[in-house]
């Protein structure tokens, strides 16, 4: 063991606040593992609210464990020690149950590493009931858990306040038994996915077949928390060492009652649930204790009915509003003017669609003069600072979609600097552009991804022309990683020995190369309507309604 390991996990430790330590007898042991840096898994306020969740059990003990950073990782190789917790520095094997916590499909690349580090073989199949029990939730794992299905033991389809009672007292009480009578069981609770149930068949890119064994039922329903005010879901464990380190996070709502066609969150996360005001108002005080700096979260901030009053409360109590982003067609100079006291300089929007025929295609239902007049309505509060979220590579399409984003973010750009000029003052145009993922259970789940090649030529075209401008600055993902979270997007069990083989090799593409495995199958095929889908098996989002969405949109674009 690795004592520069335990040194630094006491170091971060010790700058935390509301972490929970607790003694090892005679309890049902869980190490909560985020498959990224403990900086990005501590900005999510899903795996702080299931670690809450699991410590709210006296007889349950929940500890964290991250992918190690390049020095740590280097100090785990040399010294031949196993991945520890946190808390405890306990190894994971030693856990009764590991639990994934997956936001982001292509964190499914690091899963293998972590069982690597943990000296866990990768494969369900390859443990026995002497290895932890390995279960996995979260966002990427209930749109699609079929490329880790065969890494995983069972998976959480939904949230996790419905699920978790359930599932614990079910490991509590056969948790020493045979492992596959635990599964078995678990999987008639509703919202669990025993990926070992069931048998898939394939016909080239298809699949053929998905068949139940064992009594397994043919679907598992997608649960979710029917009453938002019974969980808290608001930050547990505080910590400078995050992107959020100034603030306390509340999450204001759960799911988005807009239907943009592209976004998974409008989908998966329905019905749209809001928090009550005077729950709220109890959680924001309380974190007001902890940072001076409140943090709204939700897929649809802006679309919460007392949101004007909550953004009151919070500077009634001296404290500072944060909103991620702001919905082009709510913004009211109230909610700006909290958002100015607060020190923000910055505010984002998100037009997505570069012209109206791709804002329409979307359903984003706003149209320029929309999008024009908030901007002015932000530039007249001094907010000279604009961030503008853009897709590219949608479904059909063009050049002149793409003249037309040039032409918007010009009209824009030409408002920010005549006030920053009458004011004597600079304004910045902050451009964050993404090229289009086909996502489960969207209505766009059917469509292919643009080429890697074709978007890059895009990104070129707009790095050439808002270069040349000054005032403007561009950032645009990598169409090769979007490329890469589009195969694990839509891919299925085939890739699970890719993943082991690319955590062996530290190259992904290469693993596949070797595996003759064509990844493009994934990532740029569309697929027809009557296809059956990796993920059919999951009962979300009505199909029929995306069928319906789906031909709604090409309809109007044709």
């Amino acid at each position: 063991m690795s004592w520069k390991i335990i040194e630094k996990h006491r170091k971060i430790l010790a700058a935390e606040r509301g972490a929970v330590v607790k003694g090892w007898g005679g309890k049902l042991t869980v190490c909560l593992v985020y498959p990224n840096r403990y900086r990005t898994a501590m900005s999510n306020l899903g795996f702080q609210t299931v670690y809450s969740l699991l410590n709210d059990e006296p007889d349950v003990l929940c500890e964290r464990a991250f992918l190690p950073d390049p020095e740590e990782l280097r100090e785990y190789e040399k010294s031949g020690s196993k991945l520890l917790s946190l808390e405890s520095q306990h190894p994971l094997s030693e856990f009764d149950v590991i639990a994934f916590s997956v936001s982001f499909e292509n964190d499914y690349l690091n899963i293998p590493a972590i069982f690597t580090l943990a000296g866990i073989p990768a494969f369900s199949t390859q443990r026995d009931t002497f290895h932890p029990l390995v279960m996995g939730g979260g966002a990427a794992l209930f749109l699609n858990p079929e490329p880790v299905a065969d890494l995983l033991d069972l998976v959480c389809v939904g949230e996790g306040e419905p699920v978790l009672p359930e599932l614990l007292n079910l490991v509590r009480s056969e948790g020493g038994g045979v492992r596959s009578e635990l599964l078995r069981k678990a999987a008639r609770i509703p919202g669990i996915y025993v990926p070992s149930l069931y048998e898939v068949e394939y016909d080239a890119p298809r699949v053929a077949d998905f068949r139940p064994m064992n009594d397994a039922s043919p679907t598992v329903r997608r649960v979710w928390e029917e009453a938002p005010d019974r969980h808290a879901t608001v930050s547990v464990v505080l910590t400078p060492e995050t992107e959020f380190g100034d603030m306390h996070l509340v999450e204001v709502s759960r799911g988005c009652p807009r239907g943009c066609r592209f976004c998974a969150a409008g989908f998966i996360y329905l019905p749209f649930r809001q928090r009550s005001l005077d729950v709220l108002r109890e959680q924001i005080t309380a974190g007001l204790g902890e940072r001076e700096k409140i943090g709204l979260v939700g897929a649809a901030v802006s679309d919460h009915r007392e949101l004007g009053k909550l953004c009151a409360h919070i500077m009634e109590q001296g404290g500072k509003v944060s909103v991620s982003s702001l919905r082009i067609d709510r913004l009211d100079d109230a909610m700006i003017d909290a958002l100015k006291k607060s020190g923000h300089k910055t505010v984002a929007l998100a037009p997505e669609g570069g012209s109206q025929r791709l804002r329409d295609l979307i359903n984003k239902n706003i149209d320029e003069e929309q999008i024009l007049a908030a901007c002015d309505r932000l530039i007249g509060h001094d907010i000279l600072n604009l961030k503008l979220y853009f897709i590219i590579g949608l479904p059909t399409e063009t050049d002149a979609d793409i003249d037309e984003l040039i032409a918007l973010v010009e009209r824009i750009r030409g408002r920010v600097i005549e006030a920053a000029r009458a004011r004597g003052r600079l304004g910045e145009v902050v451009l964050s552009v993404n090229p289009f993922v086909p996502k489960p259970f969207t209505p766009f789940q059917w469509c292919g991804m643009e080429d890697v090649k074709s978007l890059d030529k895009k990104g070129k075209r707009l790095q050439q022309a808002f270069g040349r401008l000054s005032n403007v600055r561009l950032s645009m993902e990598s169409p090769k990683d979007a490329y890469l979270q589009a195969v694990l997007s839509r891919g299925d069990r085939r890739l699970a020995p890719v993943l082991v083989r690319a955590a062996e090799l530290g190259n992904w593409k290469r693993a596949a190369r070797e595996l003759d495995m064509d990844t493009d199958i994934w990532a740029h095929r569309s697929i027809p309507l009557n296809e059956r889908l990796p993920w059919d098996f999951i009962e979300s989002v009505p199909k029929e309604r995306l069928v319906a969405e789906y031909r709604k949109a090409f309809t109007q674009v044709s």
